[in-house]
């Protein structure tokens, strides 16, 4: 299998190595582009995917050589903006991965002659796979695998217990779609009622500057995970409350650390959700102050946290999620062979 990704390298290699495991050879074109990137591991190529950039030709030569050699029986596809990539992909059967139904803001629209270029391209895959229901519906996929986190599970501390939880943490590009308006009034009316227990909301990611209120703080600027990952486990919940829906990694993020994702009923996926966790009003500030309010008992939050937990490992564990999507590519083999034989 040949599975190229440019921009989603942390989550590939966590499908990619659950691949490997149950016995697939494979191999992972990428980049360095995402901010966890680091050395080349066995199975992974990494390019340069800015065809404008002339010294990156030579580079992408060699690998397309060396991709034609290793005569994949599938490929795999995700979100590849980059022609030249379409080469790579060659003419065994395509799969191709869909994270979202539509860009999220302007900043994220791509111009018009790459969305006709890709579109026709990823018209013609075999198979075509979202990672929820709803993105499925909306972009009539062929199938569907539950979105894993793109942390390795090698790197998941304990779940922390009462006695460690405090604040509450907003992570990501916090662009105008996370819906930070709400969520700071919500937080404002929280910090000045009863519920309050003295917990800072933490932002963490860049985004536009605006006034943030009492007991906000905000750490801008790239970050990794190992430099947030023991705050956002020690945290009482995960602001998830977004004004559009997306399959966010920061909501099974939360999950797999043990923490309760607090999501809107617009964004977010509510079909993510563990049990009683229900999605909040989109602009239901006083709907999200009582989220805030009930999580502010640690006991509430360790209790709630862990059932989050557990329902990730359920649902969304990286075996559960690379077993469909192994399923779903050795259906696409089969297919090709049946036609082949025809």
């Amino acid at each position: 299998m040949l599975w190229l990704s440019p921009w989603m390298r942390p989550l590939a290699r966590v499908y990619c190595e659950r691949l490997i495991a149950a016995g697939w050879e494979v191999v992972l074109v990428t980049s360095d582009r995402h901010p966890e990137s680091d050395g080349a591991r066995p199975y992974e190529r990494v390019l340069d995917p800015r065809p404008k950039t002339a010294g990156t030709w030579p580079e992408f030569a060699r690998e397309l050589r060396r991709a034609r050699a290793f005569r994949p029986d599938v490929v795999v596809t995700e979100l590849v903006r980059d022609p030249r990539w379409i080469a790579l992909a060659g003419t065994a059967p395509r799969m191709n991965l869909v994270h979202d139904d539509r860009p999220h803001g302007a900043d994220e629209e791509l111009p018009g002659w790459e969305r006709r270029l890709f579109g026709r391209w990823n018209a013609r895959a075999a198979s075509t796979v979202a990672f929820s229901d709803f993105v499925a519906r909306e972009v009539g996929a062929s199938a569907v695998a539950p979105l894993t986190s793109d942390l390795d599970d090698a790197l998941v501390p304990p779940v922390v217990p009462a006695a460690d939880r405090r604040n509450f943490l907003a992570v990501g590009r916090l662009s105008a779609y996370k819906n930070l308006d709400v969520t700071l009034a919500a937080w404002e009316r929280h910090v000045n009622g009863p519920g309050w227990r003295g917990d800072e909301l933490v932002l963490i990611g860049d985004g536009p500057d605006r006034d943030l209120g009492k007991a906000v703080r905000w750490r801008r600027g790239p970050y990794s995970y190992a430099e947030v990952t023991g705050d956002l486990a020690a945290a009482k919940g995960s602001v998830a409350h977004y004004r559009r829906a997306t399959q966010s990694g920061v909501q099974v993020l939360a999950m797999q650390l043990g923490v309760v994702p607090i999501v809107s009923d617009a964004g977010a996926l509510p079909e993510f959700q563990p049990p009683g966790e229900e999605p909040i009003g989109v602009d239901d500030v006083a709907g999200l102050a009582r989220a805030f309010d009930a999580l502010a008992d640690p006991e509430a939050a360790a209790r709630r946290g862990g059932a989050a937990r557990e329902h990730y490992l359920r649902r969304c564990a990286s075996t559960v999620s690379a077993a469909a999507l192994g399923a779903e590519l050795e259906r696409v083999i089969a297919a090709r062979a049946r036609s082949t034989a025809r």
